[in-house]
């Protein structure tokens, strides 16, 4: 009660701290907020917010910070004054209710990891930052000291007239005063994300690289980073049964290596079956597991994986160690293997294509993907889609300071870099077809087994990619795009249409690139 107080809390309600999962369920039971599926986990809703609120997220624009921000519309300021009003306000609603506290970590190499509190008043959000944080070691409650605060209000509504903000629910960083304020909202994400985007501040200013990425480690010890946005495989892929999991979306790469910023997983399950993902599969029918937005069968109260009936977005949280070949630790070596994964949905990119240091930090800021009919209101032909770095939601410092630290890191430990595109191929999204899994399979593991290192490789006449002429388990005519395709002509003008989409796009990098960096993009 003491620490709270100096938080600035003085509830009248009950305060419960660092519960374990079965209390946490008899408490979202007890309170309506969660139902038990077949198998064990516990099922929420997050409706009307069932995806992040990226036009509700704030940084405040304090002295302390602002000059390090990349202010725009990804990182939106927001004036002191109504950062103190909600914080007044959040504060307020939590000393009006039952407190449910949680002491935690994030990053799992102890000199680059931050101690992280998160008050809530919602049981089933505190099981997930148990989920997503790593958990303390016997011992280190007593005496906690935060680094970072996380305030949780789901039940509260801002005011845009009297807070700035953009709507009632508000997602408020103070990088300087290393307070989160979440409300509005009782999606879970934002909760890890916003400790994801303190790192990712904190970290470029002591030679660390934050990430957004998965990674894991072979058979002989070699680790691999996986970027790629949503819908690229990046999840799939690095659950791979022959290698061994550091984590599924967040790292550190320091001097001496990768080290994971969480002690869980966050994975969409929007389809998932026990065949495609058998790893993933058999955490979601685990005790302690957090089912969010999925649809149960009312009799048997089995899940539905293939309904997108509440959301497409629906998401497993689970701790780290419930995929059977998880690393303990969290922690490899430097990375061998760096994979960029893309869903190019125009059909043009080849399947897999090795990238020197510059091509690297051009692709690692353009961070493509591509959207396609359906995912998204209004999306009815394939629409580029290009997020920084991979990550742009998360990233406060320019993009530039995060593909510097790429490009110096990648070379200093001769790490190899791969674009694999696990998109379309014989024509673009509707006429194409998607590439095949065991194909990308076979391409990632003849890479990361080095058996691409000397293969003879073909020069891609638009992009400049390396790409090499033959993968063991994949046919010759797949690995050349244009090849694919009915009609040359069509390709060359898709080709065409996605090099100039690129060029457009990084126009707002090329004054912090350098001219190898900006040479490297598509002819």
């Amino acid at each position: 009660m003491t620490a709270l107080r100096a938080e600035g809390l003085d509830p009248k309600g009950r305060v419960r701290r660092n519960l374990a999962p079965a209390e946490l369920y008899e408490e979202t039971l007890r309170l309506g907020t969660g139902r038990l599926a077949h198998g064990g986990g516990l099922v929420t809703l997050t409706a009307p917010h069932t995806g992040r609120s990226p036009n509700d997220r704030f940084v405040v624009h304090e002295s302390g910070s602002s000059g390090l921000i990349d202010w725009g519309d990804i990182n939106v300021p927001i004036a002191e004054q109504h950062y103190e009003l909600l914080k007044a306000g959040i504060i307020d609603r939590l000393n009006g209710t039952d407190l449910y506290v949680r002491d935690a970590k994030a990053g799992a190499d102890p000199r680059y990891g931050i101690r992280v509190r998160v008050i809530s008043e919602s049981p089933w959000h505190d099981l997930f930052a148990r989920n997503m944080f790593l958990r303390l070691a016997p011992g280190e409650e007593a005496g906690f000291e935060p680094d970072f605060i996380v305030y949780h209000a789901p039940s509260m509504q801002a005011d845009p007239r009297r807070h700035g903000t953009n709507s009632g629910a508000f997602i408020v960083v103070n990088f300087t005063e290393r307070v989160v304020l979440v409300g509005g909202t009782a999606y879970a994400g934002e909760i890890k994300k916003s400790i994801f985007s303190a790192l990712n501040f904190m970290l470029p200013g002591r030679g660390v690289l934050p990430m957004h990425c998965s990674a894991n480690i072979g058979a002989g010890g070699d680790t691999a980073l996986f970027f790629g946005l949503s819908g690229t495989g990046k999840t799939t892929l690095s659950a791979d049964p022959d290698r061994r999991l550091i984590g599924d979306d967040e790292h550190g790469w320091s001097a001496d290596g990768v080290f994971n910023f969480e002690g869980g997983c966050y994975a969409k399950t929007i389809r998932l079956s026990p065949r495609g993902e058998p790893d993933i599969y058999r955490a979601t029918r685990m005790f302690g597991t957090i089912l969010e937005n999925v649809v149960l069968d009312e009799r048997t109260r089995e899940v539905d994986y293939d309904s997108a009936e509440i959301t497409e977005n629906t998401r497993a949280s689970y701790p780290i160690h419930y995929i059977e070949n998880a690393v303990p630790s969290g922690q490899g070596g430097h990375p061998e293997n760096v994979v960029f994964l893309t869903a190019d949905a125009f059909g043009v990119l080849p399947p897999i294509a090795r990238l020197d240091t510059a091509q690297a930090m051009y692709h690692f800021l353009s961070g493509y993907t591509a959207k396609v009919a359906g995912t998204e209101r209004g999306v009815t032909e394939p629409r580029a889609a290009f997020s920084a770095c991979f990550g742009a939601p998360f990233l406060p410092r320019p993009a530039t300071v995060y593909a510097d630290l790429l490009g110096e890191k990648t070379r200093v430990h001769d790490a190899k870099v791969w674009l694999v595109n696990t998109g379309w191929t014989g024509g673009r999204y509707g006429i194409g077809s998607r590439m095949k899994l065991g194909y990308t399979r076979a391409m990632l593991a003849a890479a990361l087994e080095g058996r691409l290192d000397d293969a003879p490789h073909t020069v891609d006449p638009v992009f400049g990619l390396r790409v090499p002429s033959r993968v063991p388990g994949v046919p010759d005519d797949v690995l050349l795009p244009r090849g694919t395709w009915a009609d040359g002509s069509q390709y060359d003008a898709a080709a065409a249409e996605l090099a100039a989409m690129f060029k457009s796009n990084f126009e707002r990098f090329a004054g912090g690139a350098s001219a190898a960096v900006r040479a490297a993009g598509p002819a």
